[in-house]
C-alpha cells in the first residue's frame, strides 16, 4: 500500500543517469511499502503462498536490485561527484554526503542481515515469527535515506556534473551491466 509520504521526488532535468538513480530509489521504497505489509498477510492463512512470494521476491530483489543500486553509487556516481566538485566547500560537502550515505548503505545492509534468514525461511515454507517492528524500522530507514538522497546528494550532483559528465556516467553503468553479462555469459 504506497502512500504519498513514500514517493521522492526526482531531481529536475533530463533524462539520464540521475533520473535513473531516482527510478531506482522509488522503486525499491515501493517494494519495502509492499514488504511493511507481511504481517499482515501472515495473520489470514489463506495468504500464506502469497506471504511466501514476496518474502522469496524481496530476498531475490535486495540482492539483485538493492545491492546493484549501492554499487552503481558507491562506484560510479559518488567518485565522478567528488572528482568534479570544486575544492574547498563544495569538495567538502559532496564528500560529506557521500561517507553520509554509504555509511546509511552499510546500516540498512546489515538491518536486511537480520530480515534475511527469516524471509528466506519463509520463502521456503518454514514456519517463522516475523519481526514487524523490524521491517517497519527497516522500510522507514529507506525512505528516509532515499528522501535525503534527493533533497541533498542528488540536487548537488545535478549542479556539479555537467551533461557531458552525466553522459560518461551514462556510459560507465552501461558498460558495467554490458560486462556483467559477458562476464557471465562466458
Amino acid at each position: 500500500m504506497k502512500s504519498e509520504s513514500s514517493r521522492v521526488d526526482p531531481p529536475a532535468g533530463d533524462e539520464g543517469p540521475l533520473q535513473d538513480f531516482s527510478r531506482c530509489h522509488q522503486g525499491i521504497i515501493d517494494h519495502f511499502e509492499r514488504l511493511r505489509g507481511l504481517a499482515e498477510l501472515l495473520a489470514d492463512r489463506s495468504n500464506v503462498d502469497e506471504a511466501r512470494r514476496l518474502a522469496t521476491d524481496t530476498c531475490k530483489f535486495f540482492r539483485d536490485a538493492v545491492i546493484e543500486h549501492h554499487g552503481q553509487e558507491e562506484q560510479e556516481l559518488f567518485p565522478a561527484v567528488i572528482r568534479r566538485a570544486d575544492p574547498g566547500d563544495e569538495a567538502g560537502l559532496a564528500k560529506s554526503l557521500v561517507h553520509r550515505l554509504t555509511d546509511e548503505h552499510r546500516q540498512l545492509e546489515a538491518t536486511w542481515k537480520k530480515l534475511e534468514p527469516t524471509l528466506r525461511a519463509l520463502g521456503k515454507g518454514k514456519e517463522v515469527e516475523i519481526d514487524a517492528a523490524l521491517i517497519e524500522q527497516f522500510a522507514a530507514a529507506y525512505l528516509s535515506h532515499a528522501r535525503f538522497e534527493e533533497a541533498a546528494f542528488l540536487p548537488l550532483s545535478a549542479k556539479i556534473l555537467d551533461r557531458y559528465d552525466q553522459a560518461a556516467l551514462g556510459v560507465q553503468i552501461h558498460m558495467r551491466h554490458a560486462l556483467d553479462r559477458i562476464v557471465g555469459y562466458i
